[in-house]
Protein backbone atom coordinates (compact mmCIF):
# COMPACT_ATOMS: atom_id res chain seq x y z
CA UNK A 1 0.00 0.00 0.00
CA UNK A 2 1.07 3.75 -0.68
CA UNK A 3 0.96 6.24 1.88
CA UNK A 4 -2.45 7.73 0.09
CA UNK A 5 -3.40 3.83 0.50
CA UNK A 6 -2.88 4.08 3.97
CA UNK A 7 -4.16 7.56 4.76
CA UNK A 8 -7.59 6.26 2.65
CA UNK A 9 -7.91 3.22 4.87
CA UNK A 10 -6.86 4.78 8.21
CA UNK A 11 -9.38 7.61 7.02
CA UNK A 12 -6.28 10.62 7.85
CA UNK A 13 -5.16 13.24 5.14
CA UNK A 14 -1.56 12.16 3.65
CA UNK A 15 0.09 14.83 5.29
CA UNK A 16 -0.90 12.83 8.80
CA UNK A 17 0.91 9.83 7.83
CA UNK A 18 3.77 11.91 6.47
CA UNK A 19 4.02 13.92 9.69
CA UNK A 20 3.21 10.57 11.74
CA UNK A 21 4.01 7.14 10.31
CA UNK A 22 7.46 6.79 13.16
CA UNK A 23 5.98 8.21 15.99
CA UNK A 24 3.05 5.95 15.68
CA UNK A 25 4.95 2.97 14.07
CA UNK A 26 3.26 2.23 10.94
CA UNK A 27 4.83 -0.42 9.33
CA UNK A 28 6.05 0.85 6.39
CA UNK A 29 9.07 0.04 4.54
CA UNK A 30 11.03 2.47 2.50
CA UNK A 31 11.13 1.24 -1.39
CA UNK A 32 13.63 3.08 -3.12
CA UNK A 33 12.16 6.80 -2.15
CA UNK A 34 8.73 5.56 -1.58
CA UNK A 35 6.95 3.78 1.79
CA UNK A 36 5.20 1.04 1.40
CA UNK A 37 2.90 -1.18 3.88
CA UNK A 38 1.68 -4.32 3.53
CA UNK A 39 -2.26 -4.29 3.98
CA UNK A 40 -1.64 -7.67 6.73
CA UNK A 41 1.13 -5.67 8.62
CA UNK A 42 -1.57 -2.30 8.80
CA UNK A 43 -4.06 -4.50 10.32
CA UNK A 44 -1.78 -6.43 12.92
CA UNK A 45 -0.69 -2.33 13.84
CA UNK A 46 -4.87 -1.59 13.73
CA UNK A 47 -5.26 -4.38 16.24
CA UNK A 48 -2.12 -3.55 18.29
CA UNK A 49 -3.87 0.22 18.37
CA UNK A 50 -7.06 -1.11 20.08
CA UNK A 51 -4.78 -3.04 22.95
CA UNK A 52 -3.38 0.04 24.19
Amino acid sequence: MTVEDVADYLAKPRSWVYGNWRREQIPFRKVGQSLRCRPVDLDRWLDEQGAE
